[in-house]
């Protein structure tokens, strides 16, 4: 009989997860599944971009996949049962239920209002198409001179802010941070930041946490009430609540606590990849939610699995940071070279070489979700059965 992989979520995670094992794996040995809500790729790092009603080309999954073994479920994930080893789904049929052998959970994460009043009626979030393209309609209606607020001094915070105020130089742009302007910057990063955001008009409000949300304003924790005919919310990611709810081991804050190879430490059947997992980086510090992560755990992942499946070697590639890529607008960029940790070193890039920089960074994202195998050889290896596995020399991580 075939092994049953299913993949859970096409973001870059899992469908570079999906790819990357199908090019792994021979196709008579195994049966990969991908399930996602939409039938075609969400570069989620380019929302910023949507939301300002710039166009993005489409990346059907039917193209992306095809010859590769890969089948496409269309369909919204409602559950999982890590005992009986199913996932419950529903699509356009109804509701239903699909069985595997081995699990890839790549739901990944949505905004995170942070609980703070008024947020979820009266912000906009970019955090995923839907998001995105309401916040295109309603900037859109936006007279001259009208206030958009971007609350948030992240990177997310700063690209919405300097894309929307590049985009519409009409309207009187503003954003709000926990703390200082890129305070988590270089000296060198810093300056820039401030200089691009002086170039393009925006207004910043630092050590301004927002402590509620209106129609038209956000009151701040000192008390100051800032204008804003539009909040956009951009102040982290909250994983999907699924697995929160199933018997894997999860955090708090609902993401599964994975091993080095990406594979859950209570149920060995269960992979997690990308903003779902929580994942030790160097120095067991954990990997922040990002594409820059995402990508390296679903390599991790596919690779764990093939290796296991097939008796082979189990990957050892030290999972790390090498910079931070901040687009600034379409002319303007930040490169901050970072430590292994994610720790922001002198160096950094500036300008339109960084800009461009960041624009090749983001095609490769997306080339790299059809073309998986990057580094690797093609030629699929058999599975192994079962209890041959079992018996083999193959050490285990700790």
């Amino acid at each position: 009989m075939q092994h049953r992989i299913v993949v859970l979520g096409a973001g870059y995670a899992g469908a570079i997860a999906a790819g990357r094992v199908a090019r792994r794996l021979r196709r008579e040995d195994v049966a990969i599944t991908l399930v996602n809500a939409e039938p075609d790729f969400v570069e989620r790092v380019r929302m910023h971009q949507l939301a300002v009603g710039r166009s993005l080309a489409p990346r059907p999954f039917s193209e992306m996949f095809a010859g590769t073994g890969v089948e496409l479920k269309v369909a919204k994930v409602t559950g999982v049962d890590v005992d009986r080893k199913t996932v419950a789904v529903t699509d356009a049929n109804g509701a239903g239920e699909l069985e595997y052998d081995t699990l890839v959970y790549a739901l990944g994460s949505g905004w995170n209002d942070q609980g703070v009043p008024g947020t979820a009626e009266h912000a906009h979030e970019i955090a995923s198409r839907p998001g995105a393209l309401r916040l295109s309609e309603r900037l859109a209606r936006l007279d001259a001179g009208q206030s958009v607020v971007v609350v948030g001094g992240g990177l997310t915070g700063l690209e919405a802010a300097t894309e929307i105020a590049e985009a519409r130089p009409d309207l009187d742009v503003s954003l709000a941070a926990r703390g200082g302007l890129g305070d988590w910057l270089s000296p060198k990063g810093r300056g820039h930041l401030r200089k691009v955001f002086d170039k393009l008009g925006i207004t910043v409000h630092e050590h301004a946490a927002v402590t509620g949300v209106e129609a038209d304003r956000v009151a701040t924790v000192d008390g100051t009430s800032i204008p804003a005919a539009v909040t956009v919310w951009t102040t982290g990611f909250a994983v999907h609540p699924i697995a929160q709810a199933t018997a894997l081991e999860v955090t708090d804050t609902g993401r599964i606590v994975v091993d080095e190879t990406m594979r859950s430490v209570s149920h060995p059947d269960v992979y997690a990849i990308g903003d779902a997992a929580l994942v030790a980086g160097p120095g067991d510090k954990p990997l922040r939610m990002s594409c820059a992560s995402g990508v390296p755990t679903a390599w991790q992942a596919a690779d764990s699995i093939a290796g296991r499946l097939t008796g082979g070697k189990l990957p050892n590639v030290p999972l790390r940071y090498f910079n931070q890529c901040i687009s600034l607008g379409r002319r303007e960029g930040l490169i901050q070279y970072v430590t292994a940790d994610d720790r922001a070193v002198r160096a950094a890039l500036t300008g339109r070489l960084a800009a461009v920089y960041k624009e090749l960074v983001c095609k490769g994202a997306a080339w790299g979700v059809a073309n998986p195998t990057l580094g690797m050889p093609t030629r699929r290896r058999r599975v192994v059965p079962e209890p041959v596995r079992a018996g083999s020399s193959v050490k285990a991580p700790a």
